[in-house]
């Protein structure tokens, strides 16, 4: 019997697979802290005899060679990318047999990128699934344009293309195991679901229910801004990535903490949101440990900018020192555990104000709303004379920003309370809204659409 276990990375929005017969076992897409997968392993009793890549990722540094190498496993990559290192060439049409019980066939499905592969799974003589990488997603694709604006439309209609060839050569009961697409911004769309079929894409997915056309208007008409970290990802992948290297980072006294904020380096600070606003170092930044951390902080940190890390635990700081080395952040500066008063050696704290949307509309005095969402949050709606300013910008066009009193808003407050800590740093006076936007209208507000009339508020 062949099993297949999904390697969850929530944080990242991927899944890695360890697919085994009870005896040997191949790991399709590996994130690069393979010590995860190693432990699966060992806890399945199996060998790793395959590891094989569906594409050369862009949103996090893969483990695969460190894998291949630590076990003596065949690393299948396709054999058109241009890697610095040995690995097994394969491509479309090649069958590898990884045991008596258990095959793959290669498919070409270029799209998310121009050489993505797939691969069939099939145990004896029936074919089990296929692991699509960024391919056929739950209910959706991976997005054409992370290679550029000059081959966007191209990969678009490949990525049609592809989707159709997996839905005509593939049974309707194949299980579907995609990469992205549960919080991955190579996704074009999330997924709505946890597991698929064949046979359910074909009655949900765009790339199956719409012609061409429709579908590639469709796909670029809903992609909106992605991670600036993704431009280091491939061109590390293509050189052959070396292991994480997670010993503890050096401690940080107060002095030590001052010295690195004076110096323009970056200091994040990992606690909730509500803790962070109660008090906190100046000049230190606001990215809790949870959701979408790394993708954020990788987003908007200045790539190789000093960054020290501050947790209430040293587990929180290894959490964190783990993230960052799945999207290539390698080595900290130094990193502290404890508590503000600890970080700032008992100087003063300073606070940022909590709010809601309830608490912006009864405010009674001119401020500026600033929306830090993305470019299509933004166009979907937003409060009526709001500045909007998307949060990885935040850093280079906070000089656009009226003075005076500013009220942050995003989609659930995290991001807002990102951009109230950057701007609580350049010494703004600065609120942040800590609410859903959904309420927005319904406590009293004024929404809007850019090219739109404004929308009367639900009261």
């Amino acid at each position: 019997m062949v099993e297949v276990l999904p390697i969850e990375t929530p944080t990242l929005g991927d899944r890695s697979y360890l697919v085994h017969d009870g005896r040997v076992a191949v790991v399709v897409d590996p994130q690069r802290d393979t010590d995860r997968i190693t432990a699966l392993a060992g806890r399945e009793g199996v060998r790793i005899t395959h590891v094989a890549e569906t594409h050369i990722h862009n949103d996090y540094v893969s483990g695969g060679l460190t894998l291949s190498r630590a076990t003596g496993a065949a690393y299948l990559v396709n054999g058109a990318d241009p890697v610095q290192f040995a690995r097994e060439p394969v491509g479309d049409g090649d069958v590898i047999e990884v045991s008596p019980a258990m095959r793959i066939r290669v498919v070409a499905t270029p799209g998310h990128t121009f050489s993505h592969l797939s691969y069939v799974l099939t145990a004896g003589d029936e074919v089990a699934g296929v692991f699509t990488g960024g391919s056929l997603l739950f209910g959706s694709t991976g997005r054409p344009d992370l290679l550029g604006p000059a081959h966007t439309v191209t990969l678009a209609r490949a990525q049609h293309a592809s989707a159709r060839r997996l839905a005509g050569e593939l049974p309707d009961s194949a299980q579907v195991f995609p990469t992205h697409g549960f919080g991955s911004f190579c996704a074009a769309t999330q997924a709505q679901a946890t597991a698929s079929t064949i046979g359910r894409e074909k009655k949900i997915n765009a790339a199956l229910t719409l012609g061409e056309e429709a579908y590639v208007e469709t796909l670029l008409e809903g992609l909106d801004a992605y991670p600036a970290y993704y431009a280091h990802m491939g061109p590390a992948n293509l050189a052959g990535p070396a292991g994480p290297d997670l010993s503890p980072p050096a401690p940080a006294d107060p002095e030590q903490i001052r010295r690195r904020i004076a110096a323009g380096e970056w200091v994040v600070d990992l606690r909730d949101r509500v803790a962070f606003a109660a008090g906190f170092v100046p000049g230190t930044f606001s990215f809790p440990l949870d959701g979408s951390f790394a993708s954020y902080l990788g987003w908007i940190l200045p790539w190789g900018t000093p960054l020290t890390l501050l947790g209430e635990t040293p587990g929180e700081v290894a959490r964190a020192q783990r993230e960052l080395a799945r999207i290539g952040i390698d080595r900290l500066a130094a990193a502290a555990a404890g508590g503000p008063g600890q970080w700032s050696g008992g100087a003063r704290l300073a606070r940022i104000r909590l709010a809601r949307f309830g608490d912006l509309a009864a405010a009674g005095r001119p401020v500026t709303v600033l929306d830090v969402r993305r470019d299509l949050e933004w166009a979907a709606g937003h409060v009526a004379g709001a500045v909007h300013i998307p949060f990885s910008d935040l850093p280079a066009r906070a000089g656009e920003i009226p003075a005076g009193e500013v009220w942050v808003y995003c989609r659930t407050g995290y991001r807002a309370m990102v951009a109230a800590s950057i701007l609580a740093a350049a010494g703004r006076h600065v609120v942040s809204v800590d609410d859903e936007f959904d309420y927005a209208g319904k406590a009293g507000l004024t929404l809007a659409r850019p090219d739109g009339p404004a929308e009367e508020s639900a009261r």
